[in-house]
This record gives structure tokens, C-alpha cells and sequence, in this order.
């Protein structure tokens, strides 16, 4: 079983901000594989289904980006899952709009959903695949609480497909496999 967790914040008025990517591509995942994501529990909300013949659970957690590791810690201990069948999808300031990192561990590196994240594991082993929101001009807080341009929204609907791919690929095959198929990914779009 895979647990594949988009971060982000709930509520309309995060709706399409730069933090929310995660939810964007989870929300993505689930139209691709025909999985509804209905059900309120875990401090979150999720749907269970199947990606290349693997049960998978993807989960959205409600308890805004600073306590996602409250929700994530949850699952894991409802449906007993290692770290190595954790998969988390969020936004990174330090990659351009649009390119895609995976990778098996690693530091918060200032991300304080995936600080939480860590905090409630007690491990940094668990696999991601950020996605590139750009560096801020200046506030931190408000550029990634800010709303794409169109541009970029073109720009990242590439990004978002991408990173579903990736996430299939992970499932069929393993981290490493795609790695090296979407690690460097850039959209296309971006001039």
C-alpha cells in the first residue's frame, strides 16, 4: 500500500496559491486513476484506490501546512505503513515554476509542512517529489500564499501531469526509476 500525501491549506482562499501545488497534483492523481477523495478522517481528506495494480491512499491534510506530519503520522498508524511507502508532493521556492525533484530522503530544507512531517515520523526516509513555485521577490509569506499568473498556471498543468506520471512510476517501479525519467523535468512552457 502507498500513502501519497499532497500538501498544502485548506479552505478557498488557498485555493490556488503557490502552497497548495501538492493538493493540485493529488487532486490531479485522483481524476487520472478514478479515485474519490470524500472521506474525513486523519485530520484530513482522503480516498483509497489503485495505481498500477498497488493500493494507494491519497490523502490532503486539513490541518494547515505547519501540522501536515499530524495527519500524515495518522495514516501511517491506522494502516501500519513504512516510510519507504510514503510519497509526499509539495512546493519548493528553491526550483524554478515548473521543475520537478524527486527524491528518497532528505532534509526540511525550510519547508515547514515537511518539518512537521519529519517531527511526527522521526525519520527524514520518505520519498517526494517537489514541485518548482519560484523564488520570492522579496516576502516569503506572501509570495507563497500568492496566486500563479497565467503563465505560470500554463506552465505548471505541464509540471502537474508530470509529476502524476512520476508518482505512477514510483508505484510500478521504484524511486530511483523515476529519478532518473523526471528529475530535471521543465515544463516546456517555460521561456
Amino acid at each position: 500500500m502507498f500513502l501519497i500525501v499532497g500538501l498544502g491549506n485548506p479552505g478557498k482562499e488557498y485555493e490556488d496559491t503557490r502552497h497548495n501545488i501538492g493538493f493540485k497534483v493529488v487532486d490531479n492523481i485522483a481524476k487520472e486513476y478514478n479515485i474519490q477523495i470524500n472521506r474525513q478522517k486523519f485530520k484530513g481528506i482522503y480516498g483509497e484506490g489503485f495505481i498500477n495494480g498497488q493500493k494507494v491512499i491519497l490523502l490532503k491534510p486539513t490541518t494547515y501546512m505547519n501540522l501536515s506530519g499530524e495527519s500524515v503520522r495518522e495514516v501511517v498508524n491506522f494502516y501500519n505503513i513504512e516510510n519507504d511507502e510514503i510519497l509526499i508532493i509539495y512546493d519548493d521556492i528553491s526550483l524554478d515554476v515548473g521543475k520537478l525533484r524527486i527524491r528518497e530522503k532528505g532534509s526540511a530544507g525550510g519547508h515547514n509542512g515537511i518539518k512537521s512531517i519529519i517531527a511526527h515520523l522521526g525519520s527524514e526516509v520518505f520519498s517526494r517529489i517537489k514541485i518548482g513555485v519560484g523564488q520570492p521577490n522579496s516576502d516569503l509569506v506572501k509570495h507563497v500564499l500568492g496566486k500563479f499568473s497565467k503563465e505560470e498556471m500554463v506552465t505548471l498543468d505541464e509540471s502537474i501531469e508530470a509529476a502524476t506520471n512520476a508518482t505512477a512510476e514510483i508505484i510500478k517501479n521504484d524511486v530511483k526509476t523515476a529519478m532518473n525519467q523526471f528529475n530535471g523535468f521543465k515544463a516546456s512552457t517555460i521561456s
